[in-house]
């Protein structure tokens, strides 16, 4: 359970945005779009701080073997697992608040997930969720997305 959670969930809530657009019609094009497009940013924000905080991963400290799908080797502060889920969570929850908070209980998953793996401290998951909100709720109010258009 907890490599699905650590490993896939963060994926199923991008399949879940075509899902919603598609089938349900409770997003909209637009919304999936500003999703995706805050996911990205965060991923890449993260990644890039990645490389000014070195930090081990836990199951490097501890000798202990990640639950996770593939092992992770870069640094691990922030998490870009978590960064993507909370900004995908709450671009969804600034649009509709009954389906955003089921994204944001998932997100929430994915950080605790990845520290129960090994693979993430809880100070890495704070901040992935707080970049990632951050990015998402700066894009809304900005349309930063829209200009891409």
């Amino acid at each position: 359970m907890i490599t699905f959670l650590a490993s896939i969930l963060v994926w199923l809530m991008f399949f879940g945005l075509i899902v919603l657009w598609v089938v349900d019609g409770k997003i909209k094009k637009e919304i999936v779009i500003h999703a995706v497009f805050s996911a990205l940013i965060a991923w890449i924000l993260t990644e890039v701080l990645k490389n000014f905080v070195p930090m081990a991963r836990p199951f490097q400290s501890s000798g202990l073997d990640p639950l996770t799908l593939t092992t992770p080797l870069d640094n691990t502060f922030p998490s870009t697992h978590t960064a993507a889920a909370f900004a995908i969570s709450v671009t969804v929850f600034l649009h509709d608040r009954k389906v955003g908070m089921l994204y944001l209980l998932m997100a929430a998953f994915v950080g605790v997930a990845r520290i129960m793996a090994y693979v993430h401290y809880p100070i890495d998951i704070i901040a992935g969720a707080l970049l990632g909100s951050t990015v998402s709720y700066v894009s809304e109010k900005r349309h930063l997305f829209k200009a891409l258009k």
